[in-house]
């Protein structure tokens, strides 16, 4: 099994979760993603954590939108760290799904990101940040990135103005 797990309540999370796992692959970090649905599939999420920890996997991020109960469960079930992605929603724009995640009792800790495709990716980026505390590859890729950014920045901060 990959270093990053990146779980989904449905199939339909992955236009936005995807983005998690193409962060992961900029940086050189393994992922798997798999749907495990919190309601529909409780007894696979809780498998799904039980052989997460017996293998390499480090790091879950979980996607979750409406509800938002996965991120919270896997948490429940496992010690390794888990960042909860809010998915947006139709009726609610995601603010559900993040204010579901965000309020985690005392005692189960999930890292909550922002909505949407920033969250996703965000969550693959903290991830390798985690990773690379043990990996110094994985944190020279993190260091590059970083660097990339700030190029671009830099090469993009004087606007040619028309007068």
């Amino acid at each position: 099994m990959a270093s990053v797990l990146i779980l989904m309540g449905s199939k339909s999370d992955w236009p936005v979760m995807q983005h998690a796992a193409t962060m992961l692959e900029e940086l050189g970090v393994s992922w798997e993603a798999r749907v495990v649905s919190a309601h529909r599939t409780p007894d696979l999420l809780q498998t799904t954590m039980a052989e997460a920890e017996q293998t390499d996997v480090k790091v879950i991020i979980a996607g979750a939108g409406g509800a938002a109960h996965l991120p919270g469960m896997l948490a429940a079930f496992t010690c390794l760290p888990v960042f909860g992605v809010p998915v947006p929603s139709k009726q609610l724009k995601g603010l559900d799904s993040l204010l579901s995640i965000v309020q985690m009792p005392k005692g189960v800790a999930v890292g909550t990101l922002a909505v949407g495709q920033a969250g996703a990716a965000n969550a693959g980026l903290l991830a390798a940040q985690v990773l690379g505390t043990t990996n110094p590859a994985i944190q020279d890729a993190v260091r590059a990135f970083r660097s990339k950014q700030r190029e671009t920045v830099l090469e993009n901060s004087t606007l040619e103005l028309d007068k």
